[in-house]
């Protein structure tokens, strides 16, 4: 009876682990057509990307105390860096290099998959958990101290740079003219302040990335500081960093800078998380927001505050949005999204920093125009 009872129950597990994986396969994301110049680019680079991890500790920093977690004399920087691995002779003398900065309550592996493209593709990325926003915080994350972020960001490019013997596990060396930021929420906010604000920017950076970043009390001045080429990734149905004030005119009021639109794109979506296991919901950003509001004080535009006024170009009494109160549109496919996102931010920096000016200029076509052509959710302007 015990045997027969087993069976049973074998045969059953064995059933939903096919269903489950027939549902899986079914409801995965639809791939640009194999012929296209976006299943070219969608697929990795000539290298093994490979990662490392460390603890870079800027001493010459404190870290304040944080609702009743105590502060420390320095800011400690847990990094993953992903780089190419290879043999000398395939690996070029001089990589560029990437530092990328998470959201509120993220971490620094969240978008691991596009830092796995790029280091396939000869780049040195760089994610640190910043000491008081993210997921791991002693007291919660605070979005006040991302002032102190655009500090963090120069301390690791320094750190990076001064790399040797066996503490660096790529081959060759960093090229300093060509150091670029990607940034998420939170850490896109942190990509324009470190681009862009007069008094924190680091003039080492070459090229910029802002995905889902707030950028609403941003005026024309503010971005008057570089004229390095920018790219803004923002999504419709993003529940809190609105498209239409924080992205829409990105470039009117910054004219080198470019956007890419993802049409039903989330705030939630752009994470490596969302795709598989979120990809199931109407808008994934209702979780988001419940998660970011109870992080946030009253006011969700508090560390805007912070960031100074008009002298350095935030106007705080341009027409800000607030988090999570224009509703929940419909999503598109998660995996659909990331893929729009990986292939806008491969090929903008490689129209950058690519030392072919062949593939720089097919990197530009990429973006430009193949992007949506592939992906009837994207669109791109200039």
């Amino acid at each position: 009876m015990l045997k027969k009872l087993a069976k049973v129950l074998a045969g059953i597990v064995v059933t939903l682990i096919f269903l489950a994986v027939a549902i899986y396969i079914a409801t995965g994301p639809q791939q640009p057509d194999a012929n296209s110049s976006s299943a070219q680019w969608l697929a990795p680079g000539p290298h093994r990307a490979a990662s490392r991890n460390y603890s870079f500790v800027d001493e010459s920093r404190p870290t304040a105390e944080n609702r009743g977690a105590p502060g420390k004399p320095n800011r400690n920087l847990n990094t993953t860096l992903w780089y190419p691995e290879g043999y000398p002779e395939d690996i070029p003398d001089l990589l560029p290099l990437i530092i990328h900065s998470h959201g509120i309550l993220s971490e620094r592996t969240e978008l691991a998959y596009v830092a796995e493209a790029l280091a396939s593709r000869g780049y040195v990325v760089a994610a640190a958990n910043y000491p008081l926003t993210s997921g791991e915080t002693a007291g919660g994350a605070n979005a006040n101290d991302v002032i102190n972020q655009p500090g963090d960001i120069s301390f690791l490019i320094d750190s990076i740079l001064a790399l040797s013997g066996d503490e660096k596990p790529f081959v060759g060396d960093i090229d300093e003219t060509r150091i670029g930021l990607t940034g998420y929420s939170l850490g896109g906010l942190t990509t324009y302040l470190t681009t862009y604000h007069a008094d924190w920017r680091d003039p080492r950076i070459a090229a910029a990335v802002a995905i889902a970043g707030p950028s609403a009390a941003f005026t024309s001045e503010f971005f008057s500081t570089t004229s390095i080429p920018f790219l803004a990734i923002a999504g419709t149905a993003d529940a809190l960093i609105e498209h239409r004030r924080n992205a829409l005119d990105i470039p009117q009021r910054s004219p080198q800078s470019s956007l890419i639109t993802i049409e039903g794109g989330t705030h939630l979506g752009f994470t490596g998380i969302s795709e598989p296991y979120l990809r199931f919901m109407e808008n994934p950003d209702s979780f988001a927001c419940y998660a970011v509001l109870g992080a946030l004080d009253e006011d969700p535009n508090e560390p805007m505050q912070l960031l100074g006024g008009e002298e350095v170009g935030v106007n705080l009494n341009r027409e800000l949005p607030g988090l999570c109160d224009y509703g929940f549109p419909s999503a598109a496919h998660p995996g659909r999204q990331q893929m729009i996102t990986q292939l806008a931010i491969v090929s903008f920096l490689e129209s950058v920093f690519n030392t072919d000016s062949a593939t720089r200029q097919q990197a530009s076509e990429q973006l430009t125009v193949a992007i949506a052509n592939d992906f009837s959710e994207a669109s791109y302007a200039d």
